[in-house]
């Protein structure tokens, strides 16, 4: 079996996620004044872009 954990100071392990984080606080939170959204807000505004982004954003 594989363990998903990786070893420690291994960069490329977080790479992806690191670049969706990026992605979508520079498309979608860039402009948002901290504190300014609900926690709802939030959640909504995420599942938006991750719907966007999983399924009709140009894949590369």
């Amino acid at each position: 079996m594989i363990s998903s954990i990786s070893r420690r100071g291994n960069c490329w392990d977080n790479a992806v996620i690191e670049s969706f984080h990026s992605n979508i606080k520079s498309e979608e939170f860039q402009y948002v004044k901290h504190n300014s959204l609900s926690f709802q807000e939030v959640i909504s505004r995420v599942n938006a872009y991750m719907e966007h982004y999983n399924e009709e954003r140009i894949q590369e």
